[in-house]
Formats: C-alpha cells, sequence, structure tokens
C-alpha cells in the first residue's frame, strides 16, 4: 500500500514534466519562423554525412517551403534587370485610331460614332449652303444690276421675266400690290409696298439661313460630348487599375489613350463647324445687305412711276405692269 502512494506523485511529475518541454518546444518554433535570414543555408556539395551526436536541424529549401503561385501576366519581378514589365498579351496590340476604336467601351464606341457622324454633317451643310450662297449671290448681283439700269417697274420686270431669284420677287411684289391699287394714295401705296418687301427680305433670310442652328449647335455640343466620352473612358480605366492591383502607366496608357481620342474626335467636329458657322454668318450678312439694296431700287422705281403717271388716274396698274 506504501508502494502504491509513493509511485503516484512521481509519475505526476513526469507527467509534468513532459508538458512543459513541450510548451517551451512550441513557444520556441513560434518565435523562430522557418525562412529567417538570420539562419545560413549550408552549402552542401556531396552526400550529406552525419556526425555522431548531432543532429542536424531541419532547413527547409525556398522551393518546398512555399508553393509556387503562377504570377498574373502584368507582374514581373522588379528587381531582374532587362525583364519586361507587362506581358505583351496584356496590352493590345494595335494602339492606332481605328485599334483604340475597337478596343473601347460600348459608351465611347457610341460617342466616337456620333461624333464622326456630326463631322459628316458639318461637312455636307458647308457643301450645300456654299453653293447655295454663291448661286444667290451671283443671281441676286445681276438682278440688282437690271434694277439699276431700269427706268420703271414694268421694264424691270420685262427683263428679270419670271425669275425665282429673291430680288426678282421683290419686284413682282411691288407689281402686284400696285395692280390691287385702284385708285391708290401715293404715299400710303409706297406704305404697304414698304411692309410686303420686308416680309419677302425676312422670308429670303430664313431660307438662305437654313442649316446654320445645326452648325450652331455641332460647334457647341462636340467638345462636351468628347468630353463626355474621355471621362467614361478614363472611368473603365482606374475601375481597370483597381481590379489589375496595379498602378504601372502601361497597364492603364491603352485605356487612357481610348479615352482622349473622344476629346480628339470632338474637336475634330467642333472647330470646323464653329469657323463655317462664322464664314457663312459673314456671308449671309452680306446677302441681306443685297437684298436690301434690292428693295431700296424697287422703291426709288415705284416713285418714279408714282410721279410720271398720275395716282387718281386708272391708267397707274396698266402702266406699272407694262
Amino acid at each position: 500500500m506504501n508502494i502504491k502512494v509513493l509511485s503516484r506523485p512521481r509519475w505526476a511529475a513526469i507527467a509534468l514534466g513532459i508538458v512543459a518541454a513541450a510548451a517551451v518546444m512550441a513557444v520556441a518554433s513560434a518565435q523562430v519562423p522557418a525562412n529567417s535570414p538570420s539562419m545560413p543555408t549550408p552549402a552542401v556539395s556531396g552526400p550529406a554525412t552525419s556526425q555522431p551526436g548531432a543532429t542536424a536541424p531541419a532547413v527547409p529549401q525556398p522551393a518546398e517551403s512555399a508553393p509556387a503561385t503562377a504570377a498574373p501576366p502584368f507582374a514581373a519581378a522588379p528587381d531582374a534587370p532587362g525583364a519586361p514589365v507587362i506581358a505583351s498579351a496584356a496590352l493590345p496590340r494595335d494602339l492606332s485610331p481605328w485599334g483604340m476604336f475597337l478596343n473601347a467601351d460600348i459608351v465611347v464606341k457610341i460617342v466616337m460614332v456620333g461624333l464622326v457622324f456630326a463631322s459628316l454633317v458639318t461637312w455636307t451643310v458647308w457643301l450645300a449652303k456654299n453653293w447655295e450662297l454663291w448661286r444667290a449671290t451671283r443671281h441676286g448681283r445681276a438682278a440688282l444690276v437690271v434694277l439699276n439700269e431700269a427706268r420703271s417697274l414694268a421694264e424691270a420686270n420685262a427683263r428679270l421675266g419670271k425669275s425665282g431669284e429673291a430680288v426678282a420677287r421683290l419686284l413682282r411684289t411691288a407689281i402686284n400690290e400696285v395692280q390691287a391699287s385702284p385708285h391708290p394714295d401715293p404715299e400710303a401705296l409706297k406704305e404697304r409696298i414698304s411692309w410686303l418687301l420686308e416680309r419677302v427680305e425676312a422670308a429670303a433670310s430664313r431660307r438662305i439661313g437654313r442649316g446654320m442652328g445645326l452648325l450652331a449647335s455641332i460647334g457647341a455640343t462636340a467638345p462636351f460630348v468628347g468630353l463626355f466620352g474621355t471621362v467614361w473612358g478614363i472611368m473603365n480605366s482606374f475601375i481597370g487599375i483597381s481590379n489589375a492591383h496595379t498602378t504601372n502607366l502601361a497597364v492603364v496608357a491603352p485605356g487612357i489613350a481610348e479615352a482622349l481620342l473622344a476629346t480628339a474626335l470632338g474637336l475634330f467636329a467642333a472647330i470646323p463647324a464653329v469657323v463655317i458657322y462664322n464664314v457663312f454668318s459673314r456671308a449671309i450678312g452680306g446677302y441681306r445687305a443685297l437684298l436690301a439694296d434690292g428693295s431700296a431700287l424697287v422703291m426709288r422705281l415705284l416713285s418714279r412711276d408714282c410721279e410720271r403717271v398720275p395716282m387718281s388716274s386708272a391708267h397707274m396698274p396698266r402702266a406699272a405692269a407694262e
């Protein structure tokens, strides 16, 4: 009985010592990492030899300590001299304007297509309006020469004929009003014809000014539309930076270039529209002055007829129509 009582504390002490030794070894292994730089790796040139009484510590090799993970295509060793920073597959191969358009976002593509269409509209309006202004100015100057050489409304009407030119319409408007007034008062007749000539000038000015509002709209809004495409593209580039976890410029440069292409197209559409609008504004102003000269010449011929034929007679309409 006494032997059993004395053996129990001995086994308890042995178990307590084993537990304490295991705890000390666990703490030591936690404080010393496996790949600690302070632990040199012995160079092994031959087969490993073991000395009696000494145990070699197990030093894990770098290839065995951590499993090799596949690096992303855009990552490269920063210390490797001459190594490419970005893999060629991570960047678009074609950075031409057409290639950037194909690689752009759908919103940026829509903006680019709209700006190219606006540029085509601008040059179409330029071509059509240039021909229209040249033709109207040429015919108007020829009609002014006729009005300046004529001595009466009837003579001017006979020389101009049934032309659809604006100055010829001014002359026909005056003649129609004279014919519609059998016993006119000279001052009242001149006032009525002056009103009618103003309305004919306004109608001709509106007709010759068609398309100018479209040029003004394109010149004013195209830069902002291109800026919208640029902002959208740069926003997508920053989203790509966040997803790629890199701030390398080579990764985000293609997206930024595609976004800036939208701004370039906006300027390409806006600058010609503004220049063409200014040129046509001056040309239309000259054409309006030409119409004003035509109205003045028509009123001069009317005044001559009023002095030549008594207004109280019924021969004034027939004299003006002859």
